[in-house]
């Protein structure tokens, strides 16, 4: 039986009610629970299996709420969530007291955004609290970017996936956290690096801690297929040095064609980085569901919304 479904109502009820659920957002699908309800918190944890020390990211219904979870806000933080938000931007903040240390990792900031997706924002309206939404797949695999990606993971494990079509960015926000005011990303995403700028002028990137990360998405092996899987500039050279396995290529507008490629797709054949970034999980996703030997993927233009692309391949192709 399926766990799809459209009504915001029983999602409502559901969350009030301290169960966990996936939501859609622009970005990728969350898995979601009240962050006042501990329990609710744990579960999500438990769900994912994930660990305890990654902290977890507050949606909020709008901007006008974010002093009610951060108790302060930096000049430079106020100008990026005006220029951003509703959107996929998440900004890591000193939390207020009433925010839950489970939520956090037990730091002393929180990370929260306020979601792009009409559905999200109908939910929000509906609740009198702040949710905890961390993508809704298994620790590290790949995010889900529709309703059914989620239910292959949690079929059986949660109540609920709130249908919202496909996530339209298709990968996670960009996270941007204040050290001494002054933002850092910690994580590349769906905003690029050279639009952040635009806004607030230049801005450190300091986006990889295996120990006590600051936000979400900053592990070295992160968003990865149960495939193994491979970067490569010379796409070609590599189907030819792993010939006779069966393999699947993804690549940004190149076409390639070889025997041993069981399944090839094609990201952006206009070459666009939106829709090339849209479509990244739902190919992976395909891909891995192949039982291929090895995924090849093409490394993208470094620049724009390619940086973020390329983080994504990076973690998922991290072996160490």
């Amino acid at each position: 039986m399926s766990i799809i479904s459209k009504d915001i109502s029983k999602a409502a009820q559901l969350l009030s009610a301290g169960d966990i659920i996936a939501i859609p957002t622009e970005t990728v699908y969350g898995l979601a629970g009240n962050i006042f309800n501990e329990n609710a918190i744990r579960q999500i944890f438990k769900t994912k299996e994930r660990p305890l020390f990654n902290p977890l990211i507050v949606h909020i219904a709008k901007n006008r709420a974010l002093t009610t979870v951060a108790r302060h806000v930096p000049e430079k933080a106020q100008q990026l969530a005006d220029a951003f938000w509703p959107g996929p931007l998440t900004l890591v903040l000193k939390k207020q007291d009433v925010i839950p240390d489970i939520v956090t990792a037990g730091k002393d900031t929180v990370a929260v955004r306020v979601p792009n997706h009409n559905v999200t924002q109908d939910l929000l309206k509906r609740l009198d609290f702040p949710i905890a939404a961390p993508s809704a797949n298994p620790f590290g695999s790949i995010s889900p970017t529709k309703a059914a990606h989620v239910d292959h993971y949690f079929k059986t494990k949660i109540k609920m996936v709130l249908d919202g079509g496909a996530c339209h960015k298709g990968i996670e926000s960009t996270i941007i956290g204040f050290e001494d005011d002054q933002p850092i990303i910690y994580r590349l995403g769906a905003i690029s690096l050279e639009a952040i700028e635009k806004a607030i002028g230049k801005i450190a990137l300091k986006n990889t801690d295996n120990n006590t990360p600051n936000a979400p998405g900053m592990l070295d092996r992160h968003y990865a297929p149960s495939t193994p899987t491979i970067r490569s500039n010379r796409i070609m050279e590599d189907v030819l040095k792993h010939k006779g396995k069966r393999i699947g290529v993804l690549t940004f507008m190149q076409v390639v064609q070889h025997e041993s490629i069981e399944k090839h797709i094609v990201l952006s054949k206009s070459g666009h980085l939106e829709e090339a970034m849209a479509q990244l999980y739902d190919a992976l996703h395909q891909l891995d569901s192949l039982n291929l030997d090895l995924i090849i993927t093409e490394i993208f233009p470094d620049h724009d919304l390619g940086k973020s692309i390329n983080d994504r391949l990076k973690r998922a192709t991290y072996s160490s």
